[in-house]
């Protein structure tokens, strides 16, 4: 299969003129306006056709490894928000590099970052391409502009099972990685939904979130140590379970967005592959009442792998929960090394007492197989479904965008409830209708990450201005009522403005001058955090 060049994912999964047709007209009833006609998706050739002239060749000392060809440009152009599905499916790639680089080694890295030092190239590092926040967008500035694409910095490099890490170079892809652990019985397990795109470098680089809700949640967890090639020379930490010996490193490297330094590799501790599994869920007659279930569950010490709260317009958009009108926790637990009843019948419990039900109870497999059928399968499919449906709403007028934060309990129900009627109102000023839903994604004993989607129509030809005043009005709500600008989607260019008043200043002034120090010349993904 191929990669679509402006869209999420394989061409060829991409939704059908009659699933999308489908789609359309349950939106538009929803929306109470007549469905519009589905406009045919971009060609690639008309999309490089229109591509404005490269404003700078390759530097002589690294030409042999870049490709400066108009459809390697296109191709690093954007990453995959929903304004930059729009612009991919106008053809406007205005913000593409004049070239791209793929260094094969470290020596190649430092290479490329010394030779665009010295002519003034902005240099965009580019793992997957999967940015939901402008992370990745490094042309059209007015500078030029490289992408350093990081494919060919791919495999595992070792492996020590004693210690149960692995050192794996940054350009690995989820599924290429998993591939190399599982012979030995082991995983990462880091599952972020763009997962079969998205590399360990682009991880780390973003402090990206995975799919389980409690304890190793996020990338951070897994890491052990960080090697960065900057202009300045290699930053690598030393390996340790844990340290006090001052600042760590590695909590600068994690989230640095590529601003100083290109990740080329990192030790990352692993798991033994889960033999047990039990799932269950868990209807509830409102959404609050599952949170404060959550909220429970997150705090008794149970840890479950999966504990995700659907809102009943979630479920019903996803096709999930039989349209009952009911939120659903979907609840799991995973081990390699001990079964899992008491785990699940006290969750059970937790959940029946907060008012939930649960009539068909609890699956459980020691196969290692994921426990098949229900709500919790139909939801998966779902999720991973509709990143390609976003795509495609595109080409019918309708905005289908997602945002994300955390807050500590003691907010939750105050955040919620302004966020919601903030964007809702936005949504239907702006746009005349729309809906938001909310889900939980991520339990901490003292908060959670609520996952807000917005769905609505918007006008050919003003898309890009609509989705920024809306998209302002979201994140305006989410700072007002307490929540970080992001848990897990990272800050790039889109959350800035929101980023930059949530650190402390003295903090921003120590990150400029280690920015200073490490890439004099500014030339590392300039506009991205600072």
């Amino acid at each position: 299969m191929r990669r679509s060049f402006w869209a999420w994912g394989w061409e060829e999964r991409l939704p059908s003129a009659e699933a999308l047709r489908s789609a359309g007209d349950q939106l538009s009833a929803l929306f109470g306006r007549p469905p519009e006609q589905a406009r045919p998706l971009p060609r690639l050739e008309v999309a490089i056709a229109g591509l404005p002239r490269s404003g700078a060749a390759p530097p002589g000392s690294i030409a042999a490894f870049c490709d400066a060809s108009p459809e390697a440009r296109v191709r690093h152009a954007y990453g995959r928000a929903w304004p930059d599905l729009v612009r991919g499916f106008g053809c406007d790639f205005s913000a593409a590099p004049d070239f791209v680089c793929t260094p094969g080694s470290e020596e190649e890295v430092a290479r490329a970052l010394e030779a665009c030092a010295v002519r003034g190239i902005a240099v965009t590092p580019y793992g997957g391409g999967t940015s939901v926040v402008g992370g990745v967008e490094g042309g059209g500035r007015g500078r030029p502009a490289c992408a350093l694409d990081l494919a060919r910095l791919s495999g595992v490099l070792e492996l020590d099972p004693v210690s149960r890490a692995a050192r794996i170079q940054a350009g690995s892809l989820g599924p290429d990685l998993e591939a190399a652990l599982q012979p030995h019985g082991l995983t990462l397990r880091h599952f972020p939904q763009s997962f079969e795109f998205s590399t360990l470098g682009g991880w780390i680089a973003t402090r990206a979130g995975g799919h389980f809700a409690t304890l190793q949640t996020r990338i951070d967890d897994a890491v052990e140590s960080v090697r960065m090639i900057t202009p300045a020379g290699a930053w690598a930490s030393r390996r340790f379970p844990s340290s006090g010996a001052g600042p760590n490193p590695d909590r600068l490297a994690l989230g640095s967005e590529g601003i100083l330094g290109v990740i080329t590799e990192a030790w990352v501790r692993l798991h033994p592959v889960p033999r047990y599994r039990a799932s269950a869920t868990v209807a509830f007659a409102d959404f609050l009442g599952g949170a404060r279930a959550c909220r429970a569950i997150a705090q008794s010490g149970l840890y479950p792998a999966n504990c995700r709260l659907i809102d009943a317009a979630e479920a019903m958009l996803n096709g999930v929960g039989g349209g009952t009108g009911e939120a659903l926790l979907l609840l799991a637990f995973e081990s390699a090394d001990h079964p899992l009843d008491p785990w699940m019948t006290r969750a059970l419990q937790i959940g029946l007492d907060a008012g939930g039900t649960c009539p068909s109870g609890a699956t459980y497999r020691d196969s290692g197989e994921r426990a098949g059928g229900g709500a919790s399968a139909k939801w998966r499919e779902a999720f991973f479904a509709a990143p390609y449906l976003q795509s495609g709403f595109v080409s019918l007028g309708i905005l289908a965008d997602t945002f994300e934060t955390a807050c500590i309990w003691d907010r939750f129900e105050a955040l919620h409830a302004a966020v919601g009627a903030s964007v809702t109102d936005a949504l239907r000023r702006i746009c005349g209708a729309g809906i938001v839903t909310c889900r939980i994604t991520h339990l901490y004993p003292d908060g959670a990450a609520p996952y807000f989607t917005m769905v609505a129509p918007v006008r050919a030809g003003a898309e890009l201005e609509q989705w920024r005043e809306i998209k302002a009005a979201a994140s305006e709500a989410v700072a007002a009522a307490g929540g970080t600008i992001t848990h897990h989607h990272a800050v790039g260019r889109t959350h800035r403005p929101w980023y930059g008043r949530e650190r402390p200043e003295p903090f921003a002034a120590a990150l400029r001058a280690v920015k200073r120090e490490i890439d004099p010349a500014g030339i590392l993904n300039p506009g991205v955090l600072l």
